[in-house]
């Protein structure tokens, strides 16, 4: 059996392939953007504030500790909201470009 053959060309200038790639290129840039500036402010300022990461919350944890553990929450929250998104915005627009090239 052939496989089917598809433009993608056309595929490329259709409106809901366009729709759907800024919407993903603009949710992933802006959360890159943010998640790169929280990864770097850790070493950031770790060196040029070390009075603040060096602040005692509980016991021998002190701010600079909290800080770091946050960035795997943060990671994962980012993670949990691009799944909600995708699966409430993105996998619809594929949906229906997919049925429209049926």
């Amino acid at each position: 059996m052939a496989e089917k053959q598809y433009d993608w060309g056309a595929i490329a200038k259709n409106p809901k392939f366009v729709e759907l790639h800024h919407k993903k290129t603009t949710f992933l840039f802006g959360w890159w953007i943010f998640s790169s500036v929280f990864y770097f402010l850790l070493p950031i300022g770790a060196a040029y504030t070390p009075g603040l990461f060096k602040i005692k919350i509980i016991s021998n944890i002190n701010f600079g500790y909290l800080f770091a553990l946050s960035q795997f929450f943060v990671s994962w929250g980012i993670a949990m909201y691009y799944a909600h998104v995708a699966n409430k915005d993105f996998d619809r627009l594929t949906r229906e470009l997919v049925d429209e090239l049926k």
